[in-house]
């Protein structure tokens, strides 16, 4: 059974792959679909936007395909970046910049914030199933750590003492908002054979 991951971020489809290592599927990315074109991701909501590419997806491999929209909500900022997380600033560490410049004067205990990961499996035969993780944490004064990938290095998780991108990837997955979603699709594909 081929599943096909709708992104080519090399991280996500690793750590995708990591956690879903004990299942008896193939896991494609959009790199084995160089001809597919952009999709355009305008919803509302992290949902909105993970079943916007799954549908697509699927619709275009003639595959099963999974989506994540993930974000990182900062309740100072009234739940920004949230879905214009990955075009808050150009580059990563821009986008890590201007997060920390916005909250430079915020104190300890309003640095709340959280990530959230909607994901999305989109079958050809049109059935859908979606499910949503989120991990709460802080966002820290400066960066720090050199793991994981995008608002990690900012995102500081007090029951491990770490940023995220501090904590070695079996950490991260297991508490992270994707390993959360992860684990609720890994339990739904055994229980409900989803990927028939």
């Amino acid at each position: 059974m081929k599943l096909v991951i709708a992104t080519g971020n090399k991280g996500k489809i690793s750590e995708i792959r990591e956690l879903l290592n004990d299942i008896p599927i193939d896991i494609l990315s959009l790199t084995h679909f160089p001809g597919m074109p952009e999709i355009i991701e305008d919803g509302a909501i992290f949902l909105d936007n993970a079943l916007i590419k799954a549908r697509f997806t699927a619709k275009f491999t003639g595959h099963p395909s999974l989506a994540d929209d993930s974000g990182l909500e900062v309740d100072a900022l009234s739940g920004k970046p949230g879905v214009l997380s990955a075009r808050y600033a150009p580059t990563t560490e821009e986008r890590n910049y201007k997060l920390l410049k916005e909250l430079e004067s915020v104190p300890d205990h309003l640095r709340t914030a959280r990530f959230v990961c909607a994901l999305a499996l989109a079958r050809p035969d049109g059935f859908e199933w979606s499910t949503t993780g989120t991990c709460e944490g802080s966002i820290t004064y400066s960066v720090s750590g050199d793991g994981g990938f995008g608002y990690d290095p900012v995102f500081y998780y007090q029951p491990l003492g770490k940023t995220f991108a501090e904590l070695s990837r079996e950490e991260k997955n297991s508490v992270s908002h994707r390993g959360k979603a992860l684990r609720a699709f890994k339990k739904a594909v055994l229980a409900e054979n989803l990927l028939k």
